[in-house]
Order: structure tokens, then sequence, then C-alpha cells
């Protein structure tokens, strides 16, 4: 069984216990998702099955959206509402004030992975270091925030200035480190208190459904995922080159292509072959799913 699944992942679980519910009902262990979610974060989970396992690293390159709550004056270990409270203090903002430092954020900027994520440094997750109490630097990378706004104004939530923004960011790209650097550039302190992923490259979350509603008549076959790539239609003698791995000419403009034969299955990704730009490679082989 190949496929993939497009879940509306629920507050209160992990996207491992999604991957473990979906192992159940295809009975396969060959289950991933493209995308881990925060067990407090709700919303879009894209979850392969089979050989589409071999294009998760393809699929989370893909941009993402999110509707997010940030609380001020507050502080937690995590940046987010469930962490352990280090800090608190009053804090006093304006709408335009948000408005004006939410502009400030979008393009590129260094963001500091947090404590508490899976990023490994010297072979140890992050959280492994903070649940030790042991000293790390924490890395940081380029991430680009390519919209950022304010959706709901200011109001005062269990005594706290609370608001809400919606954004759309590149791969990599820690929502509760912008959240925390969102309240420093305000002067202040605060924390993510909700967090929803809306969209996945093209998928939308009207598109999704929870694991309650989902059946096994809803795997996605992995044309439905790649829709935006330059697809070729080849005939038996290029397919036997595709299917056996092997380089060839670069006949097209696009950089990356998906062979499919004409039966519609699906064979391989190519792309241009950085030793001989006049070529192409295999980058994700399929065998015709």
């Amino acid at each position: 069984m190949d496929g993939i699944f497009l879940i509306d992942k629920e507050a209160d679980c992990t996207s491992r216990d999604v991957v473990n519910e979906i192992i159940k009902k295809v009975e396969t262990p060959k289950v991933g998702h493209t995308g881990t979610l925060d067990p407090m974060a709700t919303g879009v989970l894209i979850v392969a099955v089979g050989k589409c396992t071999k294009l998760i690293n393809t699929l989370t390159a893909d941009e993402k959206e999110y509707e997010a709550e940030i609380t001020l004056g507050i502080r937690t270990d995590t940046y987010d509402i469930t962490g352990e409270i280090l800090e608190e203090k009053d804090a006093l903002v304006s709408d335009d004030d948000i408005v004006k430092v939410l502009n400030s954020f979008i393009g590129g900027y260094l963001q500091e992975v947090p404590l508490y994520s899976a990023v490994r440094v010297n072979g140890k997750k992050l959280y492994q270091y903070a649940r030790h109490n042991e000293k790390v630097t924490l890395p940081k990378r380029q991430v680009d925030i390519k919209e950022l706004e304010l959706i709901s104004k200011v109001v005062i939530k269990d005594g706290r200035p609370t608001f809400k923004i919606r954004t759309v960011v590149s791969k990599g790209t820690y929502i509760r480190s912008l959240v925390n650097d969102i309240a420093g550039k305000l002067n202040t302190i605060g924390v993510m208190s909700s967090l929803r992923r809306t969209r996945v490259g093209s998928i939308t979350i009207d598109m999704c459904k929870t694991l309650d509603e989902l059946s096994l008549k809803d795997l996605k076959k992995p044309l439905f995922m790649l829709q935006d790539f330059h697809q070729v239609i080849i005939d038996d003698i290029l397919k036997k080159d595709i299917l056996n791995g092997k380089i060839i000419d670069r006949v097209y403009d696009d950089d990356r292509v998906l062979f499919v034969d004409q039966d519609h299955s699906v064979l391989a990704i190519y792309k241009t072959y950085e030793k001989d730009p006049t070529k192409m490679k295999p980058d994700v082989m399929l065998g015709g799913i």
C-alpha cells in the first residue's frame, strides 16, 4: 500500500502518535510524516505510506502557513504556554506597535533554534541538554518569513495582552522562536499560546481529516502531491532507463522532472546533474507507484 494521508492533527498528541495510529490502519510499519507538529499544535500533517516515504524530504521542502496566538508578559523555557514559567511582568502594547514589529520580520533573518527541540548538536538532541541542565550553544539558522500579519487585535485574556498572527515561512522555521523574537522587539516577553498549521505547500487545512474521520479510501496517490512538478509521460524505452536509474540527457527546461509512464504510475524524480548540467540524474526513485 503506497500513498499519502492528509491529516488534521488534533491537540494533545504528537506527530509520532499520529504515525502509530496510521500504522494500525494500514497494517504496515513503513509510515512517516513530513514535518513535526508540537503536541499542543493542530493542523496539517502529511503522512506518507509505503514507497511514498521516499518523498518525505521532497514534501518537507515546501513553505508552511500557520496561525498562532501570542500571549505577552510571560516567558517559559519552551517559548510556549506549556513550558515552565521563568519570568512574568506587565506588558503594554498597541496594535500599531505590533503591526510595525511584524512588518520588520518579513524577509530573511537568522533565527536561534529553541532549546526544547530535536535539533542535534555534537550528536545529542537539544532537549536532552535541557533535561540534564547541560550548557550548550544554540545554533542559528537562516529562515525566510514570507508573510506575517496581525489577524486578531490585542485583547486581555487571563490578565495578559493576547493577539493572533498569520505567517507563511520557509522550511526549518520555529514559530515558537519567532514568537519569542516578536515579543523581544516589542520590548517585553511572550509565549506562543496556540498554534495551527493551515497549509503545507499546496495542501490546505480544508483538504485534511482528523484521525477519527480518516479511512483507507482517503489514501491519496503520489501524483496528487506532485502536481507542481514538471511531469513527463514517457515511452517504454525511456522507462527502462529511468527504472534502472541511468543518467540521461537534460532536454527539459526545469531542474527537476517527474517521470510518469503511460499508465500514470510515478517512476522517479530526476534533477540536473551537478557534474554535468547537460545531464540529469535520479533524485527520488519510486519504482512505478
